[in-house]
């Protein structure tokens, strides 16, 4: 990915090329609705149920099946999201230039079209969530609420952000309470952990529309800091790693766990270091690099079990 903007157009991360290409006519504008252009999005709905499975340590096959549930459910509820999303900023979708071409925004899909969508998700959803214990069930249905607020806070509010963090963090809970049926200690800094980490990582990625949404009068933590961004970043990935040794710390993991929090780490560092808040592609390449400190995070949980 380079880091030039295209001189004759606005920047998009829309991405019709691919697999997606490959798709019946009538099936692409719905894989653009669900992003799955985009799996990045998957891949940070997925990664704290992921880490709380593996902190729970309830035993090799049966947190395997719950590990396949969750990769199927972050697929299918990070669509459903998106959805939402895109069905509430139908309008200001097409006030901005990264967002203009999405599917409702542009016309190609019709808001009964995305509702019936949105319908077949969910009911797809409800059929995983049922797989689950008793208090994972109550823990799913409770993540509808951030998920239908999420994109009205951009619009009373600078921490729409953090608003995400709750949402696309609930994995946390939801992980542990599923491999253990009840919750534990170790998922009170676990959650807050992915909260600061999704708080930093999301204030890059709306950098790439600071100047569009300022107009369109969207609020984010990109707006809310602008220039002092990185110090903002520090404050965020530094909460997390001490809240993940925290959670580390009550789950009785070895030390070696601890010692490989350091890649993850160091790629937390680099995000602050290469942050260039008026460089749209950097901003997403920065963002996506997001999905290989969750992955290192998981090995690092894994070596200190």
């Amino acid at each position: 990915m380079t880091d030039a903007l295209p001189a004759d157009r606005g920047f998009t991360d829309i991405d019709t090329s691919g697999w997606v290409a490959g798709l019946p006519a009538s099936w692409r504008p719905f894989a653009l609705l669900a992003r799955l252009d985009r799996p990045i999005g998957v891949w940070l709905l997925f990664l704290p149920g992921l880490w709380s499975i593996l902190l729970a340590g309830a035993g090799g096959w049966f947190s395997l099946y719950l590990i396949v549930l969750f990769a199927v459910g972050a697929v299918v509820m990070r669509a459903a999201g998106c959805v939402v999303n895109d069905v509430w900023d139908r309008e200001l979708d097409r006030q901005v230039a990264r967002t203009a071409a999405r599917p409702i925004a542009a016309g190609t899909v019709s808001l009964l079209q995305a509702l019936g969508f949105l319908a077949v998700l969910l009911l797809v959803g409800l059929v995983i969530l049922l797989l689950l214990d008793r208090s994972a069930e109550i823990l799913g249905v409770m993540s509808l609420v951030p998920v239908v607020l999420y994109p009205a806070a951009k619009r009373f509010t600078y921490w729409p952000q953090l608003v995400l963090g709750f949402t696309f963090g609930w994995g946390a809970p939801m992980g542990y309470a599923a491999a253990h049926g009840v919750l534990g200690w170790p998922v009170l800094p676990l959650y807050g952990a992915t909260i600061l980490w999704i708080l930093g990582y999301d204030t890059i990625y709306a950098h790439q529309d600071r100047e569009d949404d300022s107009l369109a009068g969207i609020k984010s933590t990109a707006l809310k800091f602008g220039a002092g961004t990185r110090m903002f970043l520090i404050a965020c990935y530094g909460g997390m790693m001490v809240l993940l040794l925290a959670a580390f710390g009550l789950a009785g993991l070895r030390p070696l766990g601890v010692i490989a929090l350091i890649a993850p780490a160091g790629l937390l560092l680099w995000q602050i270091i290469r942050l260039d808040i008026d460089n749209p592609p950097r901003c997403l390449s920065l963002f996506k690099l997001n999905r290989e400190v969750g992955l290192l995070v998981a090995l690092a949980i894994l070596l200190g079990q």
